[in-house]
């Protein structure tokens, strides 16, 4: 007994050394990679971006290089690409090269595309959702200037099913991540759908509008204050929006969320309100 706990402190110290010198170790390669002309523009002379890119690399099992070359970073978050998605799936070592079945006329809303391969252990057939032309203008996917859905959907048919085949069968290797079409997308149907608190929060009910605020406060500020003047909680605020639809990032703080999301959150505040205060009775 006493020979366990003299050794406690010094088997402590040994973990302590051991992760000082792999923080160490990941602060040089770090370095290393952002100094470099070859890494995505992202990770040029920013170490943390590198190495927050060197840590996916590490659980993943991959080349640091390799994932750096294939992370993009969408309004602010890191998102893999289909093809490198694609090709993690296909080294995983568990699947069969991952095969894409067509169906459907070309440029009919029907077209469907379905990811599917096999297990290698068993041979049991694997098959991803199916992703239809008519699922991308329904979701706000294609109906933007300048979308691929709109230039190369045959292509992105398929990178989607891949993503979703990831996601459903290799959760490992997305790490909660999106690809970079995804997060294009995702952003886009912020941006066309102003309307997006349920009819059930009972959306125009407005019971009290929000007290006026000085136009020459920050956005943040002015949504700061609106939540007090109506006696809410931000936690509140981010909940109600992320159920909406808003992509709000609820696990941060107001003052730390992207000025475009507070100003989203601000263009439906009167439905906000009188959605919360309608839950609340």
């Amino acid at each position: 007994m006493t020979t366990e706990l003299s050794t406690q402190p010094e088997m402590n110290d040994i973990q302590i050394q051991r992760e000082n010198a792999a923080f160490e170790m990941l602060q040089r390669q770090a370095k290393m990679f952002s100094s470099s002309s070859l890494v995505p523009k992202d990770f040029q002379g920013n170490i943390a971006n590198c190495a927050i890119g060197i840590n996916i690399a590490k659980r993943l099992g991959a080349d640091p290089f390799m994932v750096l070359q294939n992370i993009d970073i969408i309004h602010g978050r890191p998102s893999f690409r289909a093809t490198f998605l694609i090709a993690m799936v296909n080294a995983a070592g568990r699947f069969e090269p991952l095969q894409f079945r067509m169906e459907g006329d070309e440029g009919k809303p029907s077209r469907s595309c379905v990811a599917w391969t096999k297990s290698k252990p068993d041979g049991t057939p694997l098959e991803g959702p199916k992703i239809t032309l008519e699922m991308a203008k329904a979701e706000g996917w294609s109906t933007k200037n300048g979308s691929k859905w709109l230039t190369m959907p045959e292509l992105m048919l398929r990178y989607r099913a891949a993503a979703f085949f990831a996601r459903l069968y290799a959760p490992d290797i997305t790490l909660g991540m999106m690809t970079a079409d995804e997060a294009v997308d995702i952003q886009q149907e912020r941006d066309v759908t102003p309307a997006i608190i349920p009819a059930s929060k009972r959306l125009f009910e407005v019971e009290q509008e929000p007290k006026p605020i000085d136009p020459n406060r920050t956005p943040h500020q002015k949504l700061a204050d609106s939540i007090e003047a109506n006696g809410l909680t931000w936690d509140q605020v981010a909940e109600a929006a992320t159920e909406g639809g808003l992509f709000v990032d609820g696990n941060i703080n107001l003052i730390d969320q992207d000025e475009d999301v507070v100003l989203e959150i601000m263009s439906v505040w009167p439905q906000l309100v009188a959605s919360l205060k309608g839950g609340a009775k």
